[in-house]
């Protein structure tokens, strides 16, 4: 099974990358599931229904969330209903939405599992403790496990990849929006890269504004932070090849479109 995964989509230029790009890809690839991280999808911070429909009608099957799942409020108003997003499983068990996703492909099914780390991040659950939990839960089901892990810590991410491999198929993880030159297959057979990227602003500073970052850094006085609306844009992602029936990975390929890279037939 070949899955595509496109890393942190933010606001409107992310949005237009995933519209534009993502047949292309589907072209070139011919992925048979594709996975979209929306947390920064509205404006940067957040999702609305529109958006998740969206990312849909494009041709994600599944969304993953963060630590902005949040952020918009209108969100309480449909999450119940939304059943392709995954929002982070390590919250309180009474929180709303989906901690496990499923999803058919050609009459295999693969398991999305989306957590959040904890290391300079707002307190949330053990995420190794959880994920074993939910591991287990979809393991009743498909050896095909999906894990998008959502964290600040490339030493977090990167024990959590160990302490699961062999356990799922991809954990991958996002939020720091810069893409990670560490993609491999560990030795038990899970693909793992720190961070995918991030698909929206290519001339920002993690997809924001350079001007307030900047003056952020030089003044330290608050700044509002927004997505720009003009400039080059770029799209980050992963390729995963993984064996349906052992749930093994057996490649891993990074993507990276952008001016200076451009997306090659």
């Amino acid at each position: 099974m070949r899955i595509l995964f496109i890393g942190d989509v933010v606001g409107s230029p992310g949005r237009d990358m995933v519209q534009y790009y993502l047949p292309k890809l589907k072209q070139k690839y011919n992925p048979a599931i594709t996975i979209i991280n929306g947390e920064n999808a509205a404006a940067g911070k957040g999702i609305t229904e529109k958006i998740y429909k969206n990312l849909l009608e494009w041709g994600a099957q599944a969304i993953t969330m963060g630590n902005h799942t949040w952020d918009k409020r209108e969100i309480f108003s449909f999450i119940d209903d939304a059943k392709y997003m995954v929002r982070p499983g390590n919250l309180p068990p009474e929180t709303p939405g989906n901690d496990i996703v499923y999803i058919k492909s050609n009459q295999q099914e693969i398991a999305v599992i989306n957590l959040l780390g904890r290391t300079f991040m707002q307190p949330v659950d053990d995420p190794f403790r959880i994920a074993d939990e939910l591991i287990a839960q979809a393991k009743k089901r498909t050896n095909l496990i999906f894990l998008d892990f959502h964290a600040e810590a490339t030493s977090e991410k990167q024990a959590l990849g160990w302490y699961l491999d062999g356990k799922v198929s991809v954990v991958v993880g996002t939020h720091t929006h810069v893409q990670t030159a560490d993609e491999r297959i560990l030795p038990k057979g899970t693909a793992y890269i720190t961070d995918s990227g991030m698909t929206g602003p290519y001339d920002g500073i993690l997809g924001m504004e350079r001007e307030a970052v900047l003056k952020k850094f030089m003044t330290g006085l608050p700044v509002r932070f927004e997505v720009p609306k003009e400039g080059r844009n770029q799209l980050s992602g992963v390729l995963f090849d993984v064996n349906p029936e052992t749930g093994k990975a057996i490649k891993i390929t990074r993507i990276l479109i952008n001016d200076d890279k451009p997306l090659l037939d």
